[in-house]
């Protein structure tokens, strides 16, 4: 499968607990941290989730 780079952009401040454990799970935590994963259903759902705070480079 095809991989995919994720830089947060977005503070989890004032966010709900369901959207920072989203971010937590993509293995973002903090501002400008970047991440490699998989390109799946379930990430693609978490994406979705968080694409306020995301920044998707493929």
């Amino acid at each position: 499968m095809a991989k995919i780079k994720l830089k947060q952009t977005g503070s989890p401040i004032r966010r709900t607990a369901d959207q920072r454990a989203t971010l937590i799970g993509l293995g973002l935590n903090k501002m400008h941290r970047m991440s490699e994963l998989e390109d799946s259903p379930e990430v693609q759902g978490m994406l979705r989730k968080v694409r306020h705070m995301v920044e998707v480079q493929r």
